[in-house]
């Protein structure tokens, strides 16, 4: 679970340093996860927004490497290690405060947000995930912010492709647990 983290947290750094931003490596936090200081902030909403979805991107990554494994051992705990590792992702994505779909909405004109929400219901439909929830409700409220007019189909496209393959890889459980 800490190699899933800390897999996270270098999609962060991976994406900053593509971008010539200056960060310091992983730092965890007991309890709460882990974090990076950035040395400067991206200079634009889509920068910041890239650098945003990228550890939930990884994050995917390693839950399919843990999918992988759970599938050449039939090993649960594995299996755990999917759905624990994509419902974090996904809590990471409600976009509130400093977490990652709190960046990753930021570049979405207001029709892009409405059809990520979209995205989220469907998604939310065919999962019954519980997390998307709260995703949901967060890009509702984002909707009624003030969103830039021009937007970012390629935040949308990043963003939306993340929740589905973070809702598909929720539902992995382990043998005998969950629905």
């Amino acid at each position: 679970l800490v190699l899933s983290i800390y897999v996270h947290e270098m999609g962060h750094v991976a994406s900053l340093r593509h971008y010539g931003i200056p960060a310091t490596a992983p730092m965890f936090i007991p309890g709460l996860g882990a974090l990076i200081r950035l040395k400067s902030h991206p200079p634009t909403p889509a920068q910041d927004a890239r650098v945003g979805l990228a550890g939930p991107i990884w994050g995917s990554g390693a839950a399919l490497a843990a999918l992988g494994l759970h599938r050449l051992t039939g090993d649960a705990l594995y299996a755990s290690l999917v759905h624990i590792g994509a419902v974090i992702n996904l809590f990471n994505l409600i976009p509130f405060w400093q977490l990652d779909g709190g960046r990753g909405i930021q570049p979405l004109s207001r029709s892009e947000r409405l059809l990520l929400l979209a995205a989220v219901f469907v998604v939310f439909t065919l999962t019954h995930e519980a997390m998307l929830v709260l995703v949901g409700i967060g890009v509702l409220v984002q909707c009624f912010a003030h969103p830039p007019t021009k937007g970012d189909s390629g935040a949308l496209v990043q963003f939306s492709l993340l929740i589905a393959m973070l809702g598909y890889l929720a539902t992995v459980r382990a043998p005998g647990v969950g629905p």
